[in-house]
């Protein structure tokens, strides 16, 4: 499959397909029982599923900045945990 296809291909997957994936390949690559061949494609694969990642929580970060609601007027706030974590 061409690199561009795979690309379009995990854009259209869920954030939650996209981590299931992720950590799928991250088991295959950590077990040390593939050629190395192997493990270089699936790290690749890995690479790409980590940036769509990261990219897809920025967008709900900024989702979230713009829906904090300040005074009655929305404001951009830092989304941050509670003292308790919560």
């Amino acid at each position: 499959m061409p690199a561009a296809r795979k690309k379009n291909e995990i854009a259209t997957k869920s954030f939650e397909q996209i981590m299931a994936e992720f950590e799928e390949v991250v088991g295959q690559v950590e077990s040390g029982q593939l050629p190395l061949e192997k493990s270089i494609e699936l790290f690749e694969r890995g690479m790409k599923l980590a940036t769509e990642g990261m990219k897809r929580l920025d967008q709900a970060e900024q989702r979230i900045h713009k829906l904090v609601e300040k005074d009655g007027n929305f404001a951009k706030l830092p989304f941050e945990e509670d003292a308790d974590g919560e």
